[in-house]
């Protein structure tokens, strides 16, 4: 009986979690960033900042979306070809609806709807 209830125990532990790392449906409102410059440092974003953002996107740098609560780092369909899909929203302030996640401590959204 112990046995039981540890293995029901167990079960339902991992559930729990599994359900706490699941993705969330979600709209974030803010602007197309280069990540790993904007993280160098904060004043790389806006229109001073377009042309090395675009620059970067198109090599395939990692791409995010700064909001009023962190930076969304963009992950699924729109960073393919070297993010080809963001390239006409790169330094534009957007809404991106999505799978809202965290991976290593770092908001992300695989974006399945940007306007």
């Amino acid at each position: 009986m112990r046995k039981v209830l540890a293995s029901l125990a167990a079960v339902a532990m991992v559930a729990a979690l599994g359900a706490s790392l699941r993705a969330e449906s979600k709209t974030v409102k803010g602007e197309v960033i280069d990540v790993k410059c904007q993280t160098k440092k904060a004043e790389n974003v806006g229109a001073a900042h377009a042309d090395c953002a675009l620059s970067c996107a198109k090599r395939g740098g990692t791409m995010g979306i700064m909001t009023a609560d962190g930076v969304y780092t963009i992950t699924g369909d729109y960073t393919a070809d070297n993010n080809k899909k963001l390239i006409d929203f790169v330094a534009k302030n957007v809404e991106a609806t999505g799978e809202v996640g965290e991976k290593d401590g770092a908001k992300t959204i695989n974006v399945a709807s940007l306007k």
